[in-house]
Parts: C-alpha cells; structure tokens; sequence
C-alpha cells in the first residue's frame, strides 16, 4: 500500500482506544488519524477527518455499536471493523453487524491473552484496500425468509459439497446457502471464525435458509438436506470414513494461520470423495483454501470460486484461481445455483 490507512478509533473506554490505537501504529502501514467515544463523536470525526477504515466498539451508551454502523451505511458506506467481547451476547451482535454491512469483527482481549488484537492491522489494511462499495444493498436486497427450491426442480445425487470462507462471508454463505432446497447434497464448510460465534453463525443460517444447518461434531454422518460448519477454536473440520462419511474434528496446529483450515478440510474431501465432490472458495483474506482446492479439482472434483467485484476481498479466491483450482469464476448470486446444478443427479456420470 503506497499510503497508510487512516483508521478512526471508536470506543467509549479511553483505555481500549489507546490499547487499539496503539496496536494500530505499531504497523508503518496503518496511521490512527482520530478517536471519539460516542457515536456523535465518531459521526463529526467521520465528517472531518473522512477516514478509510474506522474501528467500531458494539457496546456504547446513547447510541450502540449496530445502531451507529446502520447510520453509516445507509448514509456514508465504508469499510468498518467492529470490536466486540467474544461472549454468546458478543457473538450475536457481531453477526447482526456483519450482516448490516460491517468488514469484519475482531474480538477485545481478555485476561491471560498474549497479545491483544493481533491481526488487527492487517484487517485494517485489507479493508482500506477493499472495493468501497455499498454493503447494504447485499442487506436490504435479501428476502426476509428464506425461499425453499421447490423438492420437484431438484434431484440430489452423490456428491459431497465443500464451501471455504473467511472475511466477508457471513453475507456470503446466507446468499449462497438460501438457494440450497431442503433435500440439498450434504455440505461441509469452514468460516474463519472466532470459537464463540460457529454456533450463533450456524443457528441463523439454520433459521434463514431451507437445509437443516448445525455446528459440526465429531462423528455427524453426512446426510441430504445438512449443512455442517466446522466450529471455532482449537479443532480443524475432516471430512472421513468411505464407506459412510462422517466429519471429524482433529487436534493439530494452525494452518496458514487458521484454525479451522480451509486447506485442511478440502484436503480431506479431495481424498475422500474426489470426482464426487464439489468445491467452492468464497470471499477472504490469505491464501487458505486454494492448494486444497486445487488438490480437489486434481482428484477430479468440480470447483468453483467467488469473482473479485463480488468480493468483500478478493484474497483466497484469487490466490485459488491464480493457482489453477478454480474451474469457473461466477458472481455471488450465481454460485449457489451452480453448485446445485453440479450435484443434481442428472449430472451423475456425465461430468
């Protein structure tokens, strides 16, 4: 980046704006132009000093975090990072914000962490990199409930669906997953997500969409019409066992910073079920998901992956593509409705 992004600080605790702000200068890359502690405060600041990001508290008096954000993007749309306490509360006001169009949101600290915030900057610099478009309108533009695909214009067949995502998929998934009918293929997915929010994640894409969805547990067999995120915190997602498959949550270290992984679920899915496997990666930063795509498109599955312009960041789509594991490139609304036409089961034996 030539120019450093210029991040307004929004928190009502003095204490947690210096920490930010000082997390934020410690990278050349990211510059603290400004602070405020209430949401009048942040509306002047936003006028005045016209930032590229701005860090949001959820929690303030007067006016809240998911009140003020709705504000701002209905009347001056621009990337927003919520700062949120990793509580079930926490959780579900920070999906309610991701939902309303916020960036992305990181988690405030708590006693015993290494190191507070620390991938901070770097979502800072990808959210003033990123395209400074109206998230709203993916909002508002959504049906209130989920409109099933009638049972009748869809056959299930064998194939297994794995779905990788990381920033921005919250919005991402709801669009993708509300295309998927009541009798869709069993689906595997990894978010990057905070431990605390899989399961308040998985509860509203279940109250959204047609499929049963449901944090995954170790042993779920894999059934028509389920959807399983892998959850949070200190297990990957697997795919296993040829003869009936099931999900299986492994103990091991990050990979590509991440866990859940990406790559580690895909992995598993390309051993797996190979041709019989659809792949698809979504909106994100990094490069997880795309040497394991790649390895599912080499076993013979089918793949596709996110397009740029439709892209909250076009971080491990490109990477994937660049790699040669994406098979088709579609924009967001036409990605559920291919996955689904590669899984019918009139397609069985002819791909």
């Amino acid at each position: 980046m030539s120019m450093p992004a210029r991040v307004l600080v929004v928190d009502d605790s003095p204490t947690m704006r210096g920490l930010i702000s000082a997390v934020l200068q410690s990278d050349p890359d990211v510059e603290v132009i400004g602070q405020a502690g209430n949401a009048m405060e942040a509306r002047a600041a936003i006028k005045e000093l016209n930032p590229d990001v701005v860090t949001l508290d959820i929690e303030m008096p007067e006016m809240n975090g998911l009140e003020f954000l709705d504000k701002i993007m209905r009347l001056r749309p621009m990337p927003v990072i919520m700062v949120s306490t990793l509580t079930h509360r926490g959780a579900d006001a920070s999906l309610a914000a991701l939902e309303i169009g916020a960036f992305d949101c990181v988690g405030k600290p708590v006693p015993g962490d290494a190191q507070p915030f620390p991938d901070l900057a770097e979502k800072v610099k990808a959210a003033a990199r990123s395209q400074h478009r109206t998230y709203r309108s993916a909002v508002t533009e959504r049906p209130a409930a989920p409109q099933p695909v009638a049972v009748t214009n869809y056959s299930v067949g064998r194939k297994i669906v794995a779905i990788g995502s990381s920033t921005g998929g919250v919005e991402t998934l709801i669009a993708v997953l509300q295309k998927f009918p009541i009798n869709c293929p069993p689906t595997v997915i990894t978010q990057h997500m905070p431990p605390t929010f899989t399961k308040s994640f998985a509860e509203r894409l279940n109250r959204l969409c047609a499929p049963v969805v449901e944090e995954a547990t170790d042993g779920a067999r894999l059934q028509t019409g389920k959807v399983y995120l892998a959850p949070g915190g200190d297990r990957h997602l697997q795919v296993v066992n040829h003869a009936a498959p099931c999900c299986r949550l492994i103990e091991r270290e990050p990979v590509n910073g991440h866990r859940p992984s990406v790559d580690v679920l895909f992995d598993s899915v390309a051993e797996l079920a190979g041709r019989n496997a659809v792949g698809a990666i979504l909106t994100g930063m990094g490069r997880d998901g795309a040497a394991g795509l790649l390895k599912m498109r080499h076993a013979g599955a089918r793949t596709v992956g996110q397009n740029e312009k439709t892209c909250v960041v076009y971080g491990m789509p490109r990477v994937a593509y660049e790699l040669g594991a994406v098979e088709h490139q579609l924009p967001l609304n036409a990605i559920g409705e291919e996955i689904l036409k590669l899984t019918a089961a009139r397609k069985e034996g002819s791909d």
